[in-house]
């Protein structure tokens, strides 16, 4: 009898478990482990509005949100194509215009909820929700823990206050800052919607299936494929991530308990160094690796490495940006895959048809923005470490 790649993690999922609870237990929880993101239908269907909703956050939901009974739309400039979930679109109504100036295809219409996952400048976020406050319910605004930089507590929560305005010594430019729009963001939805329709959702860096970042996807793929393996940072460095599914269902969840309010969105459930993230990417893999930790920093520094997500050097005004309070996204219901399941899913999305044989080629070139390490640049960084 064969057995699909999908079919035996799954059941080997099934015998870790069963190992290590009583049958009852172990039968619950395998199916919490093995159907984790799967749904039954809300009690309740409603009318969700996304804006955007064709890239990263958008196409996963909707997956979710369909399945739970609920009707979408989305509105886009209709410029990109999704690359999961395809024929998904199918049965959602798909809006066209534009933020900048043209919001007339959302005139004259009601929804229950709508999710603003493209408010990339403040006065979008603004119009929109100004145009949609007597026809909408409930405003779900995709903001982020970067509203938190410079990320200088222990502990970080939602009452911590934010900066609306970058601090003298920011290098001048046309918009303000990744974090200082997204909280003035948040401010402007609430204006609009008020603090009991407003639900403001801060997710530290997104990972997991449709990336359209190559930060995440460098640790699978590189762990995939094995021999020594630069690891920079101490053991005990926090990391924090989350799954796009958890976050996603989260959401959802949200609107279907008409939850208002502000959330930190971030991962693993409990405390994880930087050590251990690596550990538990590579336990999902066969690969054989010879782990190169590289845990001093002023080394590191002087190789000019200072990030390679999740991890980033705690020092500065990066020292807390991996410490997030999250006790009342859990309260409210946030839950978490395993990390094994992120990396099987970001790998067989990887080798998939939804990510090209270019983007795969370039994905760790050097560039302006590119992730810290290539293959090469990791040789000569572990070559020096060895020197050292």
């Amino acid at each position: 009898m064969s057995i699909s790649r999908r079919g035996f993690l799954q059941a080997a999922a099934a015998g870790a478990v069963e190992l290590s609870l009583p049958r009852s237990a172990a039968a619950a929880s395998l199916s919490e482990l093995v159907n984790t993101g799967r749904s039954a239908r809300a009690s309740h269907p409603l009318n969700i509005l996304i804006l955007g909703g064709t890239t990263f956050l958008g196409p996963h939901q909707i997956r979710y949100a369909l399945e739970r009974g609920h009707s979408i739309s989305t509105f886009t400039r209709g410029r990109t194509a999704p690359t999961i979930h395809k024929d998904l679109f199918r049965e959602v109504e798909q809006l066209t215009g534009d933020r900048a100036g043209d919001l007339s295809a959302l005139q004259g219409r009601t929804w229950d909820a709508v999710i603003d996952n493209s408010g990339q400048r403040i006065e979008w976020t603004r119009d929109t929700a100004q145009l949609l406050k007597d026809s909408v319910d409930l405003y779900v605004y995709t903001s982020s823990t970067g509203v938190y930089y410079p990320y200088l507590g222990d502990d970080l929560t939602e009452d911590t206050a934010v900066l609306l305005e970058d601090l003298p010594n920011e290098t001048l430019r046309e918009q303000p800052s990744y974090g200082v729009m997204k909280a003035n963001s948040e401010m402007e939805a609430r204006r609009a919607f008020g603090d009991d329709r407003t639900s403001v959702v801060r997710p530290t860096y997104i990972i997991g299936p449709a990336d359209s970042s190559n930060r995440f996807p460098y640790w699978p793929v590189r762990l995939q494929r094995g021999g020594e393996v630069l690891v920079p940072g101490k053991g005990h460095d926090r990391v924090q991530y989350i799954d796009v599914r958890d976050l996603t269902e989260f959401m959802i969840r949200l609107i279907e308990n008409r939850t208002a309010g502000t959330f930190n969105v971030a991962g693993p459930a409990s405390t994880q160094g930087m050590h251990a993230f690596v550990y538990g990417v590579h336990a999902a893999l066969s690969s054989e690796v010879s782990w190169v930790m590289a845990t001093d920093y002023e080394f590191l520094q002087e190789q000019r490495l200072r990030f390679a997500t999740p991890w980033l050097m705690p020092q500065g005004d990066y020292y807390g940006s991996a410490r997030i309070n999250i006790e009342r996204a859990k309260a409210a219901g946030l839950t978490y895959r395993p990390l094994a399941r992120s990396t099987w899913d970001t790998l067989e999305w990887w080798w998939s048809d939804a990510v090209t044989d270019e983007r795969r080629a370039t994905a760790w070139l050097a560039g302006p923005r590119s992730f810290p390490m290539t293959l090469e640049r990791e040789a000569e960084i572990i070559a020096a470490w060895k020197r050292r």
